[in-house]
């Protein structure tokens, strides 16, 4: 099935930044090189001279002050929208978003809860050295407070981001660099999520279920059309990964009795962990077979002259999915 053209996730982010800055007076963006530069991948390219220097802050290099000043900033009642320029430099604002940002409703009683975005480029295929392809989503995922998101379409990262700013609590946004300027995707189906943070069914089938999210949701579209009609994969497309949306899972697993989980972060302690323990805990009279988890083995992520062989592509999808089914 062919690919259909969509706008990058760069450019939708990009247009959904402008009209929250431009509805909401309290909004602002704080990050390394977003103002002038207007980001490294440029996803806030013209916003600071529409709204100006006040509202989208170019930052310190450091990681710290940037989600610390917005701990203040969303504690004063604005509503901050950070960028951290690669997952790979997250590492330095942990202690403020997890022993900070993420305690500070419960720290009140409930008396407070103050609205903080952090949005992180997050994964590979694009040629990036060490720090600058990571997928370190299931560490923010583990921590009570702390919601976290990874869209792989514009449509979904507008709607993830226009949710976020009213939650009330932080919401970390990992954005797949290699989507930022892809201009076409696989065919998915269009049926609407049941509410902001449930998974969507991208691709209905009858014989087993994928369960994935951010960039390799393509390849995973692109494996399930190409098994077609042999093997009928139905594919959902998580979008959160904490809070998960295990209804949705669980509904297509007891449809389809087999579960594959594919993602980009590594195997050992992720989010297809997660998924496999509670389809076991929960789902397991339904399957048909054992749940397998598709994703790279535990170690760093290589030079850019090896990254096909770390990142799980297509034709493995495929073979996956023959072994659980024949």
């Amino acid at each position: 099935m062919s690919a259909v053209p969509s706008a990058g996730l760069a450019e939708s982010i990009n247009a959904t930044l402008a009209d929250l800055l431009d509805q909401d007076p309290r909004l602002l963006l704080l990050g390394e090189d977003i103002g002038r530069l207007g980001g490294v991948f440029r996803v806030t390219r013209g916003l600071r001279e529409r709204f100006g220097a006040d509202r989208v802050r170019d930052s310190l290099l450091a990681e710290s002050t940037i989600v610390g000043q917005a701990v203040g900033m969303a504690l004063s009642g604005l509503v901050p929208v950070c960028e951290i320029q690669f997952d790979g430099f997250t590492y330095p604002a942990v202690n403020q978003l997890v022993t900070q940002a993420a305690r500070l409703g419960a720290r009140w009683n409930g008396r407070v809860s103050p609205s903080l975005v952090v949005r992180i480029p997050t994964g590979g295929g694009f040629r990036g050295v060490e720090h600058h392809s990571e997928s370190n989503e299931a560490l923010f995922a583990r921590f009570p407070g702390i919601s976290v998101a990874c869209p792989s379409t514009g449509e979904d990262a507008d709607q993830i981001l226009r949710y976020a700013v009213t939650l009330g609590s932080p919401v970390v946004m990992y954005e797949p660099i290699r989507l930022y300027f892809r201009r076409s995707s696989p065919v998915r189906d269009t049926e609407p999520p049941r509410s902001p943070t449930a998974a969507r069914v991208v691709r209905r089938g009858r014989d087993l279920t994928i369960a994935t999210f951010g960039a390799v949701t393509h390849e995973v579209l692109e494996a399930a059309h190409g098994l077609s009609p042999d093997v009928d994969v139905e594919v959902v497309d998580l979008r959160w990964v904490a809070p998960l949306d295990m209804e949705t899972v669980l509904d297509s697993v007891a449809r389809t009795g087999r579960l594959l989980v594919v993602h980009e972060g590594v195997k050992d302690v992720g989010i297809g962990a997660e998924i496999a323990a509670s389809v076991a805990e929960y789902g397991f009279d339904a399957l048909r077979g054992p749940v397998r988890r598709l994703a790279p083995g535990r170690r760093a992520y290589p030079p850019a002259n090896f990254e096909r062989d770390y990142l799980i592509d297509v034709q493995e999808i495929k073979d996956e999915v023959l072994v659980m089914t024949k």
